[in-house]
């Protein structure tokens, strides 16, 4: 049995995410909690939300128990890229890209 959840479209970069990402794989659930807690990173309380929500999802719909989930799989693929213009001297301009993520989460039992 596995439990799941992904948000869309978050405005940071994968690469960003993927440094609190890499510090939860694998974790049970109330470690990497604790982990994201500390974390000082953007990402943080993004991927904190996500696993309480994957957590919820686990408990609700799948009648997991929340001491033996374990943070089996946990990604951030490249979304969409926002492109913008900012000026530049001598009339030039250069692209400033907006990058975002999608970050997705699965829960197993042990």
């Amino acid at each position: 049995m596995e439990a799941k959840a992904i948000v869309k479209f978050v405005r940071i970069s994968p690469r960003k995410a993927q440094q609190v990402i890499d510090l939860i794989r694998g974790k049970q659930v109330d470690e990497a909690l604790a982990i994201l807690k500390h974390a000082p990173r953007k990402s943080a309380p993004i991927v904190e939300k996500l696993l309480n929500s994957a957590i919820a999802n686990a408990e609700n719909n799948h009648e997991m128990s929340r001491e033996s989930l374990v943070v089996s799989e946990i990604f951030a693929n490249q979304g969409p890229t926002m492109k913008r213009f900012k000026p530049r001297a001598m009339g030039r301009a250069t692209m400033i890209r907006k990058r975002t993520s999608h970050i997705g989460v699965t829960l197993k039992e042990i």
